[in-house]
């Protein structure tokens, strides 16, 4: 889905990171500031705002989020830190949009729901910490259903969707808990599958 994405929206991105770029902001910075908007989406999101919490998300979040990279290449700024920092903020996000929506289960006593939130958020995790875990062993691991873009876009759905039923959310976090767990079977499979050659 990630690749589709990629192929998808990047030629439409050209222009945005061009003129970004020749502003001269720091491609680390436009990382630190998507990430606390969607602190400050998650936040929204805890104090009953998750429509709103989903609009800041994706109109301002998500773009900036997809800028950094071009930024970065465009301008020639690609560092290990910068590719560090984009990773550890992205989980950050994450956590925050998650959060924000297990404290608004548990300001309406939907102990279900925020069990749903927690189990989500530790799906999404998974999934991520197991392709940085093979990849820390050397191995390729981009294998998967769902990756971060897929739950965006659910995260999305769910929260914008909260402005027609509140279920959206219920429904957001048990699919992405279903999707996340099989992305991370099949990232474990497939590095067991790649472990089991004896050259890998």
């Amino acid at each position: 889905m990630e690749a589709w994405a990629r192929r998808t929206f990047e030629p439409l991105l050209v222009p945005v990171v061009a003129a970004v770029a020749r502003s001269g902001v720091s491609p680390n910075a436009l990382t630190v500031l998507g990430a606390a908007l969607n602190g400050v989406a998650g936040m929204l999101v805890g104090l009953g705002l998750p429509f709103w919490g989903g609009l800041l998300m994706v109109v301002l979040a998500m773009p900036l989020d997809a800028l950094d990279g071009g930024v970065a290449r465009l301008r020639g700024l690609q560092t290990r830190f910068g590719a560090f920092l984009d990773s550890t903020l992205d989980r950050l996000a994450e956590g925050a949009l998650l959060g924000g929506v297990a404290v608004w289960f548990a300001q309406r006593g939907e102990v279900l729901g925020v069990a749903g939130a927690v189990a989500a958020l530790i799906g999404s995790f998974m999934v991520s910490y197991t392709r940085a875990r093979a990849e820390g062993l050397g191995l390729a691991c981009k294998v998967g259903l769902f990756s971060r873009f897929g739950r965006f876009l659910l995260l999305a759905a769910g929260l914008l969707g909260s402005a027609i039923t509140a279920h959206s959310l219920a429904i957001m976090v048990w699919l992405m808990t279903l999707l996340t767990a099989y992305t991370t079977l099949e990232r474990i499979a497939h590095v067991w599958r790649v472990t089991r050659d004896p050259n890998a």
